[in-house]
């Protein structure tokens, strides 16, 4: 079992930035596929970007590419996400998940955290 908890949520202006963290206990980080996802109110659960085992490999969805940087930290039992030039768009309840496959859907990812709540104002 894994669980997860979120941190580093609030509230920001358009353009800035914030990091979101989640912290990991169980079994280490480093089994697992970890992603981060989002959800807006009245919207469904969206990818934002996954990471492999290893760090090695990540991968996002097209409207934070460039502007998003998903990493981990298997030795503290981290996974991060930087959030740059934030958007109003932007704004949702982030969610990280660990799983066994690196991919943008939900169904791949076995644990998920209790979500962080992140708000851009203009």
């Amino acid at each position: 079992q894994v669980q997860l908890v979120e941190s580093g949520g609030g509230l920001v202006q358009a353009g800035g930035s914030l990091r979101l963290s989640c912290a990991a206990s169980g079994r280490t980080l480093s089994r697992y596929i970890m992603g981060w996802f989002r959800q807006a109110p009245g919207k469904e659960r969206e990818f934002v970007a996954t990471i492999s085992w290893s760090g090695d490999n990540s991968y996002y969805v097209d409207s934070v590419k460039g502007r998003f940087t998903i990493s981990r930290d298997n030795a503290k039992n981290m996974v991060y996400l930087q959030m740059n030039s934030l958007k109003t768009e932007d704004t949702a309840v982030y969610y990280c998940a660990a799983g066994r496959d690196l991919s943008a859907l939900r169904q791949a990812y076995e644990y998920w955290g209790q979500g962080t709540q992140v708000t851009v104002s203009s």
